[in-house]
């Protein structure tokens, strides 16, 4: 029983070492009281090499409190020289049925959605990500003042594959 228990917790830290190896920056902002409206989450790194393609995503963690089968986002990413991409995103969070598109065995599910592919990150230097959610009621002008069951936003930036 041990050998199997042993056995099976190193096939578990060997896939996550192996998920990993391709990541060069992640972290991940707690959103404890639901996400406000205004509150930009921040996320401040270093430059990786300026010669290497990378891959961006946003990582969200959600319940099963989130009462929308998609989510709108908007994403500024602040390059050093002070040029701003923004971007607003439209990721789906559900099936039609329902169900969650995200991975996990409990209640929270996390989701990992393409932000950039292929970005290279030309000038070394402190650069940031700010995202803020960008959700409405249908027919509402308003934007949901405060938005429950997202609980975690990440960013994840891996060495892309191409």
């Amino acid at each position: 029983m041990l050998n199997r228990f042993a056995a099976l917790s190193l096939v578990i830290i060997l896939m996550a070492s192996c998920n990993n190896a391709d990541m060069v920056y992640g972290d991940y902002k707690e959103l404890p009281n639901g996400w406000d409206k205004e509150h930009e989450v921040l996320f401040n790194f270093q430059a990786p090499d300026s010669t290497k393609t990378y891959d961006m995503f946003i990582n969200l963690r959600n319940n099963q409190d989130y009462p929308f089968s998609n989510l709108f986002l908007i994403v500024n990413l602040d390059f050093p020289d002070g040029k701003v991409v923004a971007d607003t995103l439209e990721y789906e969070m559900a099936k039609a049925n329902g169900e969650w598109l995200g991975q996990g065995f409990s209640s929270v599910k996390e989701s990992k959605l393409y932000y950039k592919e292929g970005i290279v990150f030309p000038t070394l230097g402190d650069y940031e990500i700010s995202i803020q959610h960008a959700m409405r009621k249908n027919g509402n002008v308003e934007g949901v003042t405060t938005l429950e069951g997202i609980t975690d936003v990440g960013i994840r930036i891996e060495k892309s594959a191409k």
